[in-house]
C-alpha cells in the first residue's frame, strides 16, 4: 500500500463537518479491496465488514473520522462572504488561502489589514471570527449568484513532505487514522481472524461524534478503537502534554478506555516490538471513543492517537512511521482478540 499517496489523495478532499460526502466516496474506494462489504449509513459514515465465517461472531470496530475542521458561508458583503467556523480558531484565519467548496470551487483569501494601518492596541488582538471576510474577487452580483448561504470552505490543499518521514497537509486530522485503518486491513489480509472486523470512517466528529455513535449503537459492536491524533512535541510545548513524532502512537488510559484493552494494546505493543506512547487522559479522551463506549449496554474501549503538529491549521504535520506504527498494532491487536475476550 502506498501510504503516502492515499493519504495525499484524502487531504486534497474538502469534506468538513457536516459535507462528508467527497471524502466518504474516495475512502470508500481505498477501502472496498480490503473487506467483503462497503455501505454509507443516514449519517453519510462509510463502514466496511471483512467476516470471519462464523455465525454469530462477535463484532471489534475500527474507527478514524473523515471530516476537517472548516468554514461555512453566512452572508455576502460588497462581494466578500462573512462566515462562521466549523471547529477553526480565529487566530488561524488572517492571509489563509482557503477554498470555497461551491459549484464550480473556487479559491479565497482571508482578508486583513495590513499592518501598517493598525494601531499597536489592534495589532495585539485576537481576530475575532465575525470580523473576518473571504475575498473571492467577485462583485456583490456574482457572489451572490455563484456562493449560496452556507457553502463550506476549507484551507486549501497543499500536501508537503518536510525532511525525509514528516508529512504536512489540511486534513491530516483524521485521515492519516483512517490510512492506517486501510493499512491494518492490508496487514491482515489472508490471516484468520475469530470475529468480525468493521472499518468506519466517520462524520461529524469535530462537531459532537454524532457519526460514530450513530453506527456504534446501529452496530452493537463487543469492542471498538477509535484513532485519532493527538499533540506533537514542540519546542514551545509541554512534555506533559505533547508526544514525540516518530515515537510510535499513543495509547490511551483513562476512564474512557476499559482497561484489561489498555494492557492488551501494550502488551501486544511489546511483543510485537511496536514504539507505543502513553497518554494519561483524566477526562473525556476528546475522541469518538467518548460517545462509542456508552452505546447500547456499554462497549470495551481503547483509543490510540498518531502525534500531530499544529492540530487544526492547514499545516498539521506527522511522521509517517507512526501511520505504519499504528497500522502494525492495530493488526496485531486485531488477530490476538478472541471471542471468550467479550464475556
Amino acid at each position: 500500500m502506498k501510504i503516502e499517496r492515499m493519504l495525499e489523495r484524502l487531504c486534497a478532499v474538502g469534506a468538513p463537518s457536516g459535507f462528508e460526502r467527497p471524502a466518504v466516496l474516495a475512502a470508500k474506494d481505498m477501502l472496498e479491496p480490503l473487506v467483503d462489504e462497503v455501505w454509507i449509513d443516514r449519517l453519510g459514515s462509510l463502514v466496511g465488514v471483512r467476516r470471519c465465517g462464523k455465525p454469530g461472531a462477535k463484532k471489534l470496530l475500527l474507527d478514524a473520522h473523515l471530516d476537517e475542521v472548516g468554514l461555512t458561508v453566512t452572508g455576502i458583503k460588497n462581494g466578500f462572504l462573512h462566515f462562521q467556523s466549523i471547529g477553526v480558531d480565529a487566530r488561524m484565519l488572517p492571509d489563509r488561502e482557503v477554498m470555497v467548496l461551491a459549484d464550480p470551487p473556487m479559491l479565497g483569501v482571508v482578508a486583513c489589514l495590513p499592518p501598517h494601518v493598525l494601531s499597536m492596541e489592534d495589532r495585539e488582538k485576537a481576530p475575532k471570527t465575525e470580523e473576518l471576510l473571504i475575498d473571492v474577487g467577485l462583485s456583490q452580483e456574482e457572489a451572490e449568484r455563484q456562493v449560496p448561504l452556507g457553502t463550506p470552505v476549507v484551507y486549501k490543499a497543499n500536501f508537503l513532505r518536510l525532511g525525509k518521514r514528516q508529512l504536512c497537509s489540511k486534513a491530516m486530522d483524521d485521515r492519516a487514522c483512517f490510512v492506517s485503518l486501510l493499512r491494518a486491513a492490508e496487514l491482515l489480509s489472508g490471516k484468520e481472524l475469530d470475529m468480525d472486523l468493521y472499518i468506519m470512517g466517520s462524520t461529524r466528529e469535530e462537531t459532537g461524534g454524532m457519526g460514530a455513535k450513530v453506527v456504534t449503537q446501529a452496530l452493537a459492536p463487543d469492542f471498538c478503537v477509535a484513532v485519532d491524533v493527538t499533540h506533537g512535541r514542540t519546542p514551545d510545548s509541554s512534555k506533559d502534554e505533547a508526544f514525540v513524532l516518530g515515537g510510535g502512537p499513543a495509547v490511551g488510559i483513562g476512564p474512557n478506555m476499559t482497561r484489561w484493552m489498555v494492557r492488551r494494546m501494550l502488551d501486544t505493543a511489546a511483543a510485537e516490538e511496536i514504539a507505543v506512547q502513553k497518554e494519561i487522559m483524566e477526562r473525556s479522551s476528546g475522541t469518538n471513543g467518548w460517545g462509542m463506549q456508552i452505546c447500547n449496554e456499554g462497549v470495551a474501549t481503547a483509543v490510540l492517537s498518531i502525534p500531530l503538529k499544529y492540530m487544526h491549521t492547514p499545516v498539521e504535520t506527522l511522521n509517517k512511521n507512526d501511520i505504519e506504527s499504528t497500522a502494525r498494532l492495530l493488526a496485531a491487536f486485531a488477530a490476538g482478540l478472541r471471542e471468550e475476550d467479550a464475556q
